[in-house]
């Protein structure tokens, strides 16, 4: 046993994040990669991410000691589904030495796994899109939200900024000054702060500003509304309010009312100390008081666990998460 390896990837738009671990909890190694989603990027793309990321956490390692694996990404179905894709991924997994099997999940499974290692409860995701889960033995279940900028992730990273740029325009509507959250997004968006003698030009150059772009660049706007927030603005504090009780509401779509199992909060703007963090952990904890609320953590360390779970010679998975997986709370 003491041999063995397991090897773990956090696949995701910006990076790539790999893990090697012996079953006694030692980190052997560790790679990072480029964006590694293939829906994102296009498969091949993809798996060389993947490849680069794994060689790295191979460094000095004998490939043939890794008896299994699990890649968590984003539209892991997806991948499943499309034999091409599947073939790239399999092909830079052999490239990289490694014989073993591997499994493929979803990044919300991992980012859950992160957080806890109880077989039940709930994960909330909010980064640049918004996501609930209610995971059941250590596999996903029912899914609120994650519906995509178009038609939901309410509360996530673009829904924050398209609501500041909205909530601008009706201010230059009404021929009023912006204030702090208002100039900010002036300057990042249109290079100034000043708003021109008639307030409808602005407005005009505003939504060709942001129409020129692909919507799902919002969400960039995101931290200007939270650093406002931080600053006690209250249109920013407010906004924020408002996407904390949008994640919540979701996560109560498939949460029932009376749950006690934990509750993992995930993705870049609830991992971080910020108001919208603690403004979600907040309400979570108003709505199930008996809750444990924790925050993701290290995603390839928890895909490597979740790959070391299926090894007939791991007796205790609970004791093995300690080793593998520093929780964060």
């Amino acid at each position: 046993m003491s041999d063995t390896v397991v090897v773990g990837l956090d696949v995701g738009g910006t990076s790539t994040r790999a893990a090697a671990f012996t079953l006694a909890g030692e980190r052997l190694g560790t790679g990072r990669g480029g964006g590694g989603n293939p829906t994102s990027h296009g498969a091949e793309r993809a798996a060389a991410e993947l490849l680069t990321a794994l060689r790295g956490a191979l460094a000095g390692v004998d490939p043939t000691r890794v008896r299994a694996g699990t890649i968590g990404l984003a539209g892991a179905a997806r991948l499943l589904a499309d034999p091409a894709g599947r073939a790239a991924f399999d092909r830079a997994w052999a490239e990289a030495g490694l014989r073993c099997p591997y499994a493929v999940h979803g990044d919300a499974l991992v980012a859950y796994a992160s957080g806890t290692a109880a077989p039940d409860g709930t994960v909330l995701i909010a980064g640049t899109g918004a996501i609930a889960a209610q995971v059941r033995d250590l596999r996903l279940d029912r899914v609120a939200d994650g519906h995509g900028w178009l038609l939901g992730d309410a509360g996530s990273g673009f829904w924050l900024g398209r609501e500041a740029v909205r909530r601008l325009l009706a201010t230059l509507d009404r021929a009023a000054a912006p204030g702090p959250l208002g100039r900010r997004l002036l300057t990042e968006l249109l290079g100034a702060a000043e708003v021109a003698a008639r307030s409808r030009d602005t407005v005009d150059a505003l939504i060709q500003a942001v129409t020129r772009r692909p919507p799902v660049e919002l969400a960039r706007l995101a931290p200007l509304v939270v650093t406002a927030a931080v600053e006690g603005e209250p249109e920013a504090v407010a906004l924020l309010d408002g996407a904390a009780a949008h994640l919540v509401d979701s996560a109560a779509r498939i949460r029932p009312a009376d749950a006690v199992t934990p509750i993992v909060l995930g993705g870049g703007l609830l991992t971080g100390d910020t108001p919208l963090a603690a403004a979600v952990r907040a309400e979570a904890h108003r709505r199930w008081p008996d809750a444990d609320v924790r925050t993701a953590g290290d995603g390839a360390a928890a895909a490597a666990w979740l790959a070391a779970r299926e090894l007939p010679e791991v007796g205790d998975p609970l004791a093995l998460h300690a080793l593998l997986v520093p929780v964060p709370r």
